[in-house]
């Protein structure tokens, strides 16, 4: 097994391409071609999990918090971050993180959080814009189904919950092969009118250039005539965040001490909205603060998250129940995450696999 290997599994289920501009996650230290000891999987890479790595002769930490998250401009061990970096490289770990795209990602860190509190009716709270491209491609019409296929199993066509999904339209295309062509139909210097489909499916940006490629490569044409459009629409199966109703409304109380035992918190810190009842839920994990107003707009009586200010939480107070159980015990179900993606990919990887967290944030 290859570094590569396992950490491509994390990126099919989580693509980089999906964390947000601020991120750094990916591989950060380490090479891609090094075969794999072990994998290490944690929340945060302190130095007690790099020991942890170190002692058990594991080259790979995978974690959710990636391990320089803004510039480091030196390397002298002053902090946590420069200390990590060089023991990583004089021991040859590689570090690698997902993140945001974690967060963004359907079975991520937000579903994760549903299914501790058992929410059904689910759907992203905060869906990404401009990340959507439609490839439009003009076949022949004996072959528009193999090109249709073959996007199809590039990655396109999928909208929300649906997949498979493509519209045609049949017309006539015309053509001149020149001298130095070699055309699939007509003859060269003639005119050529050729009855044939075309083709439009969806897709994320990301996936474009192997679409376009899969495409291309059972296309019967020498030269294949097809569009890229860039698309504004919001990609509502990708976003940070998720809103979903509870099986039964809950009295407030009742509520806030569920959401205290799912997510094993000491306590929580939170506001209510005055409302006797909480039916729809929104959560996000980590940082979700920004998404508050989200919460509100989707008609969420209570918002579960981390990392509320003050003032935050003022700003909600009578507006929506807001309760905050931590940063850690928000995200810390990314371990499961990666165990659960990378056993399913390779089963017999699974023994060298080492679960490690601790939330170095104290309760008194």
């Amino acid at each position: 097994m290859t570094i590569a290997q396992i950490t491509d599994a994390v990126e099919e289920f989580a693509p980089g391409a999906y964390q947000e501009s601020y991120d750094n996650a990916g591989l950060i230290a380490g090479s891609r071609q090094s075969e794999a000891t072990g994998a290490l999987l944690c929340l945060d890479v302190t130095e007690r999990a790099l020991q942890k790595a170190i002692d058990s002769h594991i080259n790979l930490i995978i974690s959710h918090h990636p391990a320089i998250f803004g510039g480091l401009k030196r390397l002298v061990g002053s902090t946590a971050a420069e200390r990590i970096v060089q023991q990583a490289i004089k021991h040859d770990i590689a570090l690698y993180a997902a993140h945001t795209n974690l967060d963004s990602v359907r079975g991520g860190v937000s579903e994760k959080m549903c299914d501790k509190l058992m929410l059904k009716n689910r759907s992203i709270l905060q869906p990404v814009k401009n990340q959507l491209v439609k490839v439009a491609v003009y076949a022949p019409l004996a072959h528009a189904e193999a090109v249709r296929q073959a996007m199809f199993a590039a990655g396109a066509g999928c909208i929300g919950q649906y997949g498979s999904c493509s519209f045609s339209v049949q017309g006539t295309g015309t053509f001149l092969a020149g001298e130095l062509a070699t055309p699939f139909a007509g003859r060269k210097g003639e005119l050529h009118r050729e009855a044939e489909e075309k083709v439009e499916v969806i897709a994320h940006e990301s996936k474009v250039s192997g679409i376009v490629a899969a495409m291309r490569a059972v296309h019967p044409y020498e030269e294949v005539a097809y569009d890229l459009y860039p698309l504004l629409n919001e990609h509502s199966g990708v976003g940070l965040g998720m809103a979903g109703e509870l099986e039964n409304p809950l009295e407030t109380g009742e509520f806030l001490r569920l959401v205290k035992q799912a997510f094993n918190s000491p306590s929580v810190k939170y506001v209510t909205s005055g409302k006797p009842e909480v039916c729809k839920v929104a959560v996000c994990g980590g940082s979700g603060s920004s998404l508050t107003g989200k919460a509100v707009a989707c008609g969420a009586d209570a918002f579960v998250s981390a990392d509320f200010k003050y003032h935050q939480l003022q700003e909600a107070d009578g507006r929506i129940t807001v309760v905050d159980v931590g940063h850690y015990e928000s995200e810390i179900f990314a371990i499961e995450i990666f165990y659960e993606v990378i056993t399913k990919k390779f089963p017999t990887f699974a023994p060298y696999l080492v679960k490690y967290a601790i939330n170095q944030i104290n309760y008194l």
